[in-house]
């Protein structure tokens, strides 16, 4: 398989170019060259597998050129030791928790699979690497857990400073090791633009040989299909059309599910949903892509003015905006918003959701009422409500359970670097 840059179609790359570079030179994003379909037959057992069996077939049909079929196999014993099941919430309400990884948040799947993917990679090469992420809170826990102490690769991550949680923030800051975590006196679009800059400085990639761990990865991205056609298969018996809603934010999740979806997966629509950070609902309205400066939600993870992958998931549908309208729509809503849909759902139902779920959710109800159409609803759960403990339990006026994993965190001492928002001072930085 070969990926190609999204500026300029005849810069293309090879899976493990595409891996390790993150970015091609053009400082576009990387793509499938072309998207193989999941054969019929798989899809008509598909309720007979597991999650780790379903990843080996997604996985291994997209990157069959590259990778052996006991090699996938490997590769996703070696990312996957966790489920992502669907809960009924109300009838056609189902809810896919994509928390019951090592961090707990969505993140997870795409990190760990990342991780062991360039160990396969490393083992044959022996070189070194240094990741650099920006995170806007589950994807810097996510990151430090799956490269942890993993030979060869040293991570560097950068989260604003203030706009994560304080269990996101320990997450990111406590491992030590082979992990730095950098306090960055600005917002994620900030840190974002800082690791792209990065990539693009030739003093920098002259010197060290450095790689992604954000969705601008294409690694990233792929594995996160997997737990789209997880859904499907738990859902099939159902026998009714499938719409996901999708919490959205830097809109690598979203593409996710429309690669599964041109991979064959039958989804009759998808809901992009997102908080007072618009720009891509906007787009679906209007026609005009406008990228603002990010505005501080309590829905903190998708506070993105400039998602990085809006450009594939446009390209998905080669560019053209009818189509995208065909398949998602789009909807936001503010905190106040937010926080009312965790407390009537809460209330309904006891089921607790984190601020990014409850958005997932209106954005379904929203869909619903508006289609009128009579199909099973979806919509993910990208984050354990525990990691959001403070604005949870004020909002449910009700406590938490905290899983053991992330109490312990609370006791971890925070070790971070501040830095201001400035390129010459993250160059700097990493040179070193």
């Amino acid at each position: 398989m070969l990926f190609y840059s999204t500026k300029t179609q005849s810069i293309k790359a090879s899976l493990e170019e595409a891996v390790f570079r993150s970015l091609p030179p053009d400082n576009g994003l990387y793509m499938p060259e072309s998207i193989p379909t999941i054969s019929r037959e798989f899809l008509n057992t598909i309720e007979n597998r597991t999650f780790n069996e379903i990843a080996v077939e997604v996985g291994h049909t997209l990157l069959s050129d590259d990778l052996s079929h006991s090699d996938m196999e490997t590769i996703v014993e070696n990312s996957f030791s966790f489920e992502a099941p669907v809960v009924e919430i109300t009838p056609d309400n189902y809810v896919l928790e994509l928390f019951h990884g090592p961090s707990m948040a969505f993140k997870d799947f795409g990190a760990r699979f990342m991780a062991s993917l360039m160990s396969y990679f490393l083992a044959k090469t022996q070189k070194e690497i240094k990741i650099l992420v920006a995170t806007s809170g589950d994807t810097g826990g996510a990151v430090a857990q799956g490269f942890y102490k993993v030979p060869g690769i040293s991570v560097t991550i950068l989260y604003p400073s203030g706009k994560v949680s304080e269990i996101q923030e320990k997450q990111l800051t406590t491992l030590g090791h082979n992990i730095t975590a950098l306090e960055v006196d600005g917002t994620f679009d900030d840190c974002q633009r800082l690791v792209k800059e990065a990539f693009l400085d030739q003093e920098l990639t002259a010197k060290y040989n450095l790689a992604s761990a954000n969705s601008i990865n294409i690694s990233r991205l792929i594995p996160q299909s997997f737990y789209y056609f997880s859904a499907y298969a738990q859902t099939k018996h159902l026998g009714k059309p499938l719409v996901f809603s999708v919490p959205s934010g830097n809109f690598g999740n979203l593409s996710a599910g429309v690669l599964a979806y041109r991979m064959g997966l039958p989804v009759q629509h998808f809901v992009a949903a997102t908080n007072r950070n618009n720009v891509v609902p906007r787009y679906l309205e209007s026609k005009a892509y406008e990228p603002l400066p990010s505005i501080e939600t309590i829905s903190n993870a998708m506070d993105v003015g400039s998602p990085s992958n809006f450009v594939r998931l446009t390209r998905f549908f080669e560019d053209d905006w009818q189509s995208v309208r065909d398949l998602v729509s789009g909807y936001y809503f503010d905190d106040e918003a937010t926080k009312a849909s965790m407390r009537k759902v809460f209330e309904q139902t006891d089921y607790v959701m984190c601020p990014h779920t409850a958005v997932a959710y209106e954005g379904l109800q929203k869909y619903r009422q508006e289609s009128g159409e009579d199909f099973t609803g979806i919509f993910l759960a990208t984050a354990h409500p525990a990691k959001f403990l403070d604005l949870v339990e004020r909002t449910l006026d009700s406590s938490v359970h905290i899983p053991e994993r992330l109490k312990n965190l609370l006791s971890l001492e925070k070790n971070a670097i501040p830095l201001k928002r400035r390129f010459q001072d993250f160059k700097a930085y990493l040179l070193g």
